[in-house]
């Protein structure tokens, strides 16, 4: 025997689908236009981090060709991750993030990273460069990040920590003592 309960129940997953009810979904927290637009600011420079450094790994060559290509993958793993740390930030603020190829060529700070196999004391001049404009666009909006949203400054943090350690470890490839 069905209850009236199972009746409606059946009868409403007949129906196809429908609008769940929201669960604090819809309350809490929420990003104002500007937090909203600096994480997409740190967010479109992660992302392009992450392909010029996939560019730079595939087509670098020469001395310690090994070493620098291992450590391009760490370059890009964290880039990776930290972009979806940001985006998935962004969501949780109720605000959109925007990792479309238009939107991230048009407002990354980073340069455009040069076509073909490039000399690995280039590439780490090159990716240097880009790790340390990542992380100066983390830095230009953190204290505004940081009086709006704190959690959101701790991921800013954690971005600005890794990434300068991953510059100084690139960079001193090309260092002399």
């Amino acid at each position: 025997m069905t209850t009236t309960t199972e009746s409606k129940t059946r009868s409403n997953t007949d129906a196809g689908p429908r609008p769940t009810k929201r669960e604090n979904a819809e309350h809490g927290f929420r990003a104002s236009k500007t937090l909203s637009r600096d994480l997409q600011s740190v967010l479109v420079d992660l992302i392009e981090l992450h392909l010029q450094g996939k560019q730079a790994h595939w087509n670098v060559v020469g001395k310690n060709f090994r070493d620098l290509h291992l450590q391009l993958d760490e370059v890009v793993d964290a880039a990776r991750e930290f972009s979806d740390a940001v985006a998935e930030r962004l969501r949780a603020l109720h605000a959109t993030a925007d990792g479309r190829t238009a939107m991230v060529s048009a407002t990354t700070t980073l340069e455009p990273y040069p076509a073909g196999e490039i000399d690995t004391a280039t590439v780490i001049d090159l990716i240097t460069a880009r790790l340390d404009a990542t992380v100066a666009t983390a830095r230009r909006v953190h204290d505004a990040v940081d009086a709006e949203d704190p959690t959101s400054a701790d991921l800013l943090h954690a971005i600005i920590a890794r990434l300068e350690q991953l510059s100084w470890m690139v960079s001193a490839e090309n260092r002399i003592p």
